[in-house]
């Protein structure tokens, strides 16, 4: 996985970049949007952010666990295969369910919640699975819908409170096309659009973590090679974005 590096001891100013702002910058690369608000889903990651003041701020997040996670973790439970990925499978049976089971809904704030929902729907499957009374297609499609209905609620949520009409879709879950389709038909609605892109882009690779590295260093943030480490729990939020001006409204 991507980690994040930075130099020992700095302060957040001084951070060469993350992960997370790598797949952002990445995706306004790919998809050339200006001034979106961002949502970042990924099997480590669910975020809904917003550039302001040489940082992105993060408007909502997961308070557990992340998008990504939950649905892989649900793919074991109903003994979909790893290939090419849990997710992915996740998808493919999802298009042919036909019965939507009812899910917990949890939305808290601007905030997600997913473990719950994962418990019940683990429990939910193994009853429903037994008594022949839905498909694991059906179960599939019912988590997708229930899980990215909670997601386009706060992305738009965080649209209009910035005034901003175009959405980007980053991070592993951001291929899948149906939380495309469904935030594309949100963000139609407010006159704007759903910027996504393909796998090439959207999981972790060392290309968008050299993009913003490049932007970094056009901008004149240096560090010495031997002061420099890594971390996994450095935030979105504490990277200073100096290579982006702010946008006027």
């Amino acid at each position: 996985r991507c980690r994040n590096f930075g130099e020992r001891g700095s302060g957040p100013t001084e951070w060469l970049g993350t992960a997370q702002v790598a797949h952002i910058e990445m995706g306004r690369v790919a998809t050339r949007v200006s001034d979106p608000v961002v949502l970042y889903v990924s099997g480590g990651n669910t975020q809904v952010l917003a550039f302001s003041g040489r940082r992105y701020r993060i408007f909502g997040e997961t308070i557990d666990i992340a998008v990504g996670n939950c649905l892989d973790r649900f793919a074991r439970l109903v003994k979909l295969s790893n290939d090419p990925s849990p997710g992915y499978n996740i998808e493919k049976a999802a298009r042919d369910g036909k019965k939507f089971v009812p899910l917990p809904y949890v939305v808290k704030g601007m905030d997600v919640s997913f473990s719950g929902l994962l418990t019940h729907a683990g429990a939910e499957a193994k009853k429903l699975l037994k008594s022949g009374e839905v498909t694991v297609a059906d179960l599939c499609y019912s988590l997708q819908e229930t899980i990215f209905a909670m997601l386009v609620e706060v992305t738009e949520r965080a649209m209009a409170h910035c005034g901003r009409k175009d959405v980007l879709l980053v991070g592993g879950v951001g291929c899948n096309k149906r939380l495309q389709q469904m935030m594309a038909s949100m963000a139609a609605e407010r006159g704007g659009c759903c910027c996504d892109m393909d796998h090439r882009y959207c999981v972790d690779n060392g290309a968008m973590i050299a993009q913003a590295g490049i932007f970094a260093f056009q901008h004149g943030v240096r560090a010495d090679l031997e002061a420099c480490d890594c971390t996994q729990r450095f935030r979105t939020d504490e990277v200073d974005v100096v290579w982006r001006r702010e946008t006027a409204r």
